[in-house]
C-alpha cells in the first residue's frame, strides 16, 4: 500500500477486529456499554456546547457595558431599513471579562474580529493563517491607578502560551484601539501600564477573552467508545445494506441531478483515503454512503484512448468548433485511471477568442450518460447557458446540440457542464477561454502569459474513489482531492528568465478546494478578476481563488534558482482540536540567469489605475445606498444521518474556521449523501427555499442583493455564489464598502459574513444563481431568476 494513499485505521478488516472483543460480550453488556456511551457524549456534547457558549454566559451575567451584539441585522432609524449584518458575533467577537471580578466588577469590554481589506472576501497569510483586524472596546475600567503605579490601559493580543504579544494599542471609554494578527487561536487582554507607549506587557491584567477558535478541544474518549460500539454497518439498512429507494430524496430540488450505471451494490464501497494524521473512530469507520458507487468504463470492453494535454484553439469571429465529450484514459501517480476529456484532450481545449467575436459550438456527447455545456461567465444568449431543464433539455448518450456563443467581455473564462456536475467536472469535463481584448493596453505589458486552470482528483489506492451513483455523496463539505492538478498535470514544470514578468490567467475547477497560491521569491501584481479589471492594481502576497473564480496576475522573478506555485493552508483537525498546516506544490519554477530583451521592471512596479473603469461603475453609483432588494441566507439541514456521524457534527459546530481549506473529516463528508442533506438558499422575506424562490426582473434593472452565511447551520461552511448571464459589483462585505471594484460573476462568501452584491440584469432569460460547490449544488443549493426582455 502507498503510504501516499495509506488511509490509518480504516480497513473495514481493522475496523471489526477493533469491535470483536465488544462484539462477544452478552448483550445486556454491550447494551449497558451503549447506554453508558451515550450519556457520556450527551455530557460531552452539553459541554462542548457550555463551551462554545461561554461568552453567551458572560453577557448575561457580565456587569453592564460594552458586549458582543446579536448577530441578526436591526433596522436602521429612522427610515426603518435594515443595516447590514456584522460578522457572526459568535465567531467574531470575544467578549472581555474582568479579571479579578472582585476589584474590576463593573468593567467589561469587547473586541470585534473583521478581515482585513482584501480583494477576495477573505484575509489570510502567504501560509493560509487567517487575518483579523481586532477592535478593542471598553467601558466601566477605573483609573489605572486604581491597579497600581500604573497611568494608562493597553489592549494586547496573543497566543494562548502567551507569546507572543502584539500591541493593539492604548484604549480607553471612547477610543478604542485596533491591530492586526494572525494566529490560529488567540487571547485578547487590557492591562494597567505604566505607559501607552510600551511595546511589552508588564502591568496587571483588567480584562481578558478568548477568541472562538480555542473551543476547538481534542474530542473526548465517549465519541470514540461510542464509534467502537457502534454496530456493523452491515447491520443498518442504508449504511451497508441495500440503498433506499428511489424518492428517498422526494422533493429535493434537483436540476441537472441523474442516477449513473453503478458499479457494484451499496455494500461495494472501497475504503476512502485519509490523510496519515487524522483519526476516525472505528464506527465511522465501517460506515458507508448510502448509494451504490459509479466509475466511469467503456462498453463492451472498448478501448479507450490515453488522454491528450489540452491545446489553445484560435477561433474567429463566425468560427465553428466540434467540442466531443468522451472517455479518455489516463496515468497518475502510477495509477491507470478512466476519465473524461473534450476532444480526447484534459483538460479541454483552450478557445482563443476576440472580444466580441461569436462562435458556433457543435456539442457531440459519447459519453454513457447526458451532458452539456456551460459557458462559465459568460454573458451570452440565455438559450446556449447550458443547463439542463432550464435552458435546454440533457444531451443524451449520441445525441448533439449546437450553441451560438458570443464574447461580449475581455478576460479568462471557462466551460464545463451542469449535468451531475460533481461526477462529470471533476472527472475532467472542463477548458478555459481566453477573451482578448480590442484594447492592446488592456492589461498593460508583460514579457508571456501561462494560462493555468486548477483542480484536485481524489485517488485511493485502486485508483479513483468512486461518485455515487444514484446521487452525490460527499454533500457536506464536498469532494475534495488529494492529488493537486494544475492543466491536468500532477508535476507541471514551468521555466522563467531572471527579471522576467509573467502574467498567470488562474482559474479554480475544483469541486470545493478554495487554494491560498503563493510565489516564494517572486512579487505578485492582482491586475484583474471574473469579468474584469479591478480600478486600481494592487500588490498581493497570495491568491486566494475560490471554486469557479478566476483572477489574473503578473509575477516578476527577481531571484534566479528553482521556487514554485505553491497551495498553503492551514486545515482544522476536529478530533485532535488542533490546526494542521498544509503545503501543495503545484508547479515548480526554475528561474534561469538569462534576461529578458526588454526590461519591464519599472512598469511592473507601477500600480495602474483605470479611469475607464471607474468611468464604467460610476453609471451604478447611484444604486449603491438603495436599500436591499433580495436578501439569501444560506444554511443547511439533515436527515437521517448516522448516529456517529451527527453527534461528530453536533461536536464539530462549536467553532467553524471561515473557510474550510482541507477536507478533514473525511467519512463525515463522505458517506452525508445528497439524500441525507440539504444545501439551502432561504429567502429572508418569504421562508421560501431554492427553486421555490421566484424573482423576476427586466433588461435594465440593477438589483441590490444581499447573500449571508448562517453560523449556526449544522456544518456551517464557506459558499462560492455564482450568478449566470450578469455581472455584478461586490459593494460591501459585512456592511463594510468595497474600495477598489471589479465586475464578477462568482463571489466567495465566508461562515458568518455577509455580502452586499450589486446585479446588472442585462441579459433577458431564466438564469440560474447557486453555490459552485458542486456537491452543495448536487444538495439543492440552487435557485432561477427570471430576466424579462
Amino acid at each position: 500500500m502507498s503510504p501516499f494513499f495509506r488511509a490509518p485505521r480504516s480497513s473495514q478488516d481493522s475496523a471489526r477486529r477493533s469491535r470483536l472483543p465488544l462484539a462477544t460480550w452478552p448483550s445486556a453488556a454491550r447494551l449497558l456499554v451503549l447506554v453508558v456511551a451515550l450519556m457520556a457524549l450527551s455530557m460531552l456534547i452539553c459541554a462542548k456546547f457550555d463551551r462554545a457558549g461561554a461568552h453567551s454566559v458572560a453577557r448575561a451575567t457580565a456587569s453592564p457595558g460594552t458586549r458582543c451584539g446579536p448577530s441578526h441585522p436591526a433596522p436602521d432609524a429612522p427610515n426603518g431599513r435594515v443595516a447590514a449584518p456584522a460578522p457572526d458575533p459568535d465567531l467574531y467577537c470575544i467578549d472581555l471579562l474582568p479579571f479579578p471580578v472582585t476589584e474590576l466588577d463593573s468593567a467589561a469590554g469587547v473586541a470585534r474580529l473583521a478581515p482585513p481589506s482584501s480583494p477576495f472576501g477573505i484575509a489570510v497569510t502567504p501560509d493560509g493563517t487567517h487575518r483579523y483586524t481586532v477592535t478593542v472596546e471598553v467601558t466601566g475600567l477605573p483609573e489605572p491607578a486604581a491597579l497600581g503605579p500604573y497611568r494608562t490601559w493597553v489592549a494586547w493580543a496573543t497566543t494562548p502560551t502567551l507569546s507572543p504579544m502584539i500591541r493593539l494599542g492604548a484604549v480607553a471609554a471612547g477610543r478604542p484601539a485596533r491591530g492586526e494578527v494572525a494566529f490560529d487561536k488567540f487571547l485578547v487582554i487590557v492591562s494597567a501600564e505604566h505607559s501607552d507607549t510600551v511595546t511589552d506587557r508588564r502591568g496587571r491584567i483588567a480584562l481578558r477573552g478568548m477568541s472562538a477558535s480555542n473551543r476547538l478541544l481534542p474530542v473526548d474518549d465517549p465519541v470514540t467508545l461510542l464509534g467502537a460500539a457502534y454496530p456493523d454497518a452491515d447491520d443498518h439498512s442504508g449504511h451497508a445494506g441495500d440503498a433506499p429507494a428511489p424518492d428517498a430524496h422526494a422533493g429535493h430540488p434537483v436540476l441537472a441531478g441523474g442516477a449513473l450505471t453503478p458499479i457494484g451494490s451499496v455494500s461495494d464501497w472501497p475504503m476512502h483515503p485519509m490523510d496519515d494524521r487524522l483519526f476516525m473512530p472505528p464506527g465511522m469507520m465501517s460506515l458507508r454512503p448510502t448509494v451504490a458507487p459509479y466509475l466511469p468504463r467503456a462498453g463492451h470492453g472498448a478501448p479507450v484512448a490515453a488522454a491528450r494535454p489540452g491545446r489553445s484553439i484560435r477561433l474567429t469571429d463566425g468560427d465553428t468548433l466540434r467540442l466531443e465529450a468522451g472517455l479518455v484514459r489516463r496515468s497518475i501517480r502510477g495509477r491507470m485511471v478512466t476519465m473524461l476529456g473534450y476532444n480526447g484532450q484534459y483538460p479541454g481545449p483552450l478557445l482563443d477568442v476576440h472580444e466580441g467575436a461569436s462562435i458556433v459550438v457543435e456539442f457531440v456527447n459519447r459519453l454513457d450518460q447526458p451532458s452539456a455545456v456551460h459557458w462559465h461567465g459568460i454573458r451570452l444568449d440565455n438559450r446556449f447557458d447550458g443547463v439542463p431543464h432550464v435552458t435546454q433539455e440533457p444531451v443524451a448518450p449520441g445525441d448533439s446540440f449546437r450553441y451560438v456563443v458570443r464574447f461580449p467581455d475581455p478576460g479568462i473564462y471557462w466551460y464545463h457542464p451542469h449535468q451531475r456536475e460533481d461526477v462529470q467536472q471533476a472527472l475532467g469535463l472542463y477548458g478555459n477561454i481566453m477573451v482578448t481584448s480590442r484594447d492592446t493596453s488592456w492589461l498593460g505589458p508583460a514579457h508571456r502569459e501561462e494560462v493555468l486552470i486548477l483542480d484536485d482528483l481524489l485517488l485511493g489506492d485502486a485508483g479513483l474513489v468512486p461518485f455515487g451513483a444514484e446521487a452525490a455523496t460527499h454533500a457536506v463539505m464536498g469532494r475534495f482531492g488529494n492529488v493537486m492538478l494544475v492543466n491536468g498535470s500532477p508535476d507541471l514544470t514551468l521555466s522563467a528568465r531572471h527579471g522576467e514578468v509573467v502574467r498567470f490567467f488562474l482559474t479554480n475547477a475544483a469541486s470545493t478546494r478554495t487554494f491560498n497560491l503563493s510565489i516564494p521569491g517572486a512579487r505578485i501584481k492582482l491586475l484583474a478578476s471574473d469579468v474584469g479589471r479591478y480600478e486600481r492594481e494592487v500588490w498581493v502576497e497570495s491568491v486566494v481563488i475560490a471554486p469557479a473564480e478566476r483572477y489574473v496576475v503578473d509575477a516578476m522573478f527577481e531571484r534566479t534558482g528553482t521556487t514554485a506555485l505553491v497551495n498553503r493552508v492551514r486545515a482544522i483537525d476536529h478530533m485532535a482540536g488542533a490546526f494542521l498546516a498544509r503545503s501543495d506544490t503545484l508547479a515548480r519554477i526554475t528561474v534561469s540567469r538569462e534576461r529578458p530583451v526588454r526590461d519591464l521592471a519599472a512598469s511592473f512596479r507601477r500600480l495602474r489605475e483605470h479611469p475607464d473603469v471607474t468611468r464604467e461603475i460610476e453609471r451604478f453609483r447611484r444604486h449603491f445606498g438603495r436599500p436591499v432588494d433580495h436578501e439569501l441566507v444560506l444554511t443547511m439541514e439533515t436527515r437521517d444521518l448516522p448516529f456517529p456521524v451527527r453527534a461528530m457534527m453536533r461536536d464539530d459546530s462549536a467553532y467553524f474556521h471561515p473557510v474550510e481549506w482541507d477536507n478533514t473529516m473525511p467519512m463525515m463528508n463522505w458517506v452525508g449523501t445528497t439524500r441525507e442533506i440539504d444545501w439551502i438558499l432561504e429567502e429572508r422575506a418569504t421562508g421560501r427555499r431554492n427553486m421555490d424562490v421566484s424573482w423576476r426582473f427586466r433588461v435594465g434593472d440593477v438589483v441590490r442583493l444581499r447573500l449571508v452565511n448562517a453560523r449556526a447551520a449544522l456544518h456551517a461552511m464557506q459558499h462560492p455564489i455564482h450568478i449566470h448571464g450578469q455581472r455584478f459589483l461586490i459593494l460591501a462585505r459585512d456592511g463594510v464598502p468595497s474600495e477598489n471594484l471589479v465586475w464578477k460573476d462568482t463571489v466567495l462568501l465566508p461562515v458568518g459574513h455577509s455580502a452586499d452584491l450589486l446585479v446588472e440584469m442585462s441579459n433577458p432569460g431564466r438564469w440560474m444563481l447557486h453555490c459552485h460547490i458542486a456537491e452543495h449544488m448536487e444538495a439543492g443549493m440552487m435557485m432561477v431568476f427570471t430576466v424579462e426582455p
